[in-house]
């Protein structure tokens, strides 16, 4: 039987040491926020806070957590740069299928966590792990910025006209 502080609530879990954390949530807990995507934690989707710091829960075997904090999409936005990057997720609209975008909120969370106003090369090494197949990631920046700056982020969108149409 493993103890495992998730939340800020203690959860006893009756499961192999080498069981994935992601299982454990999803399966054991019932929190479903927390998405499997490739499992092999390069997609990003099962991205949870452990201890603060960003991780892939498709690989985490649990019994090698110990004594440490975990933190899901479930309770990222009762924590201060949480509740704003879930905000500027809203404003900016971000989301389009969503199924990457707990992932993508933790890793963002993290990096307003550490560092309050990143830079463009801040955003891109710490999103760098986490894929969108719908290709948000431009929103996703401007989301970051807004919930760094407050500044509600401005998106523009061209189109072009197909050719031969009348203007």
């Amino acid at each position: 039987m493993l103890s495992l502080s998730i939340n800020g609530e203690s959860h006893s879990v009756d499961v192999s040491a080498d069981t994935p954390l992601l299982w454990v949530l999803r399966d054991v807990i019932g929190l479903t926020g927390t998405k499997f995507g490739c499992g092999i934690a390069q997609c990003g989707a099962c991205t949870v806070h452990l201890d603060g710091q960003p991780v892939r829960s498709c690989v985490l075997p649990v019994g090698s957590i110990g004594n440490k904090a975990i933190t899901t999409i479930e309770a990222i936005g009762d924590t201060p740069s949480g509740k704003k990057i879930q905000q500027a997720w809203l404003d900016v609209d971000v989301v389009q299928c969503g199924y990457c975008q707990s992932g993508q909120i933790m890793s963002a969370t993290a990096l307003l966590k550490r560092s309050p106003n990143p830079s463009d090369a801040d955003i891109d090494a710490a999103m760098s792990g986490n894929i969108c197949r719908c290709g948000t990631y431009i929103r996703i920046r401007a989301a970051i910025k807004q919930a760094a700056t407050g500044k509600l982020e401005v998106l523009q969108t061209i189109v072009a006209s197909p050719e031969g149409a009348a203007p």
